[in-house]
């Protein structure tokens, strides 16, 4: 196996190969890997079932020793693939104390930070996409449960 990251790598069954990619990976493609999943308002909202997090965004813990508690993203360590919430801290032997690095698949995001203008764009590019989305979805359900129907009654007239 090559030791550098490969951007034509696509997938592999072997454990082995998935954390080669994880760990070899550049900090633009790490960026991905730090997505969380939205709370279920946020989802209604944007259409978007996870994001990248960010500093500022609120979330809450869903798993571990500090589960159920909320706090602001105050650090985003692309490099360790971890997170650092605002409050979140544990006592060290001499006293002083440490903020605990999370990991973002632990995390659900509650409320995001809007000050960038591309996560913003990005975000209204979304959602006008999601409408859109939504109702193709459902002519095509639409059209498949007419069609049915009218093979069903079709075959009746048929039969008499």
């Amino acid at each position: 196996m090559k030791k550098e990251f490969s951007t034509s790598w696509r997938s592999s069954k072997q454990p082995r190969k998935q954390r080669k990619y994880l760990f070899n990976a550049p900090l633009h493609t790490r960026r991905k890997f730090i997505s969380s999943n939205l709370s279920k308002d946020l989802r209604k909202k944007y259409g978007k079932r996870s994001l990248p997090l960010r500093k500022g965004d609120t979330v809450n813990i869903m798993r571990g020793k500090f589960k159920n508690k909320k706090g602001k993203v105050i650090g985003v360590k692309l490099k360790m693939q971890k997170i650092e919430i605002e409050g979140i801290q544990v006592k060290k032997q001499d006293g002083s104390k440490v903020n605990v690095p999370l990991r973002p698949s632990n995390l659900q995001i509650t409320e995001l930070n809007l000050e960038d203008k591309k996560r913003n764009k990005a975000l209204k590019k979304s959602e006008e996409g999601k409408g859109t989305k939504q109702e193709k979805i459902k002519e095509k359900h639409t059209k498949k449960k007419t069609s049915k129907k009218t093979l069903k009654t079709k075959e009746k007239e048929g039969k008499k």
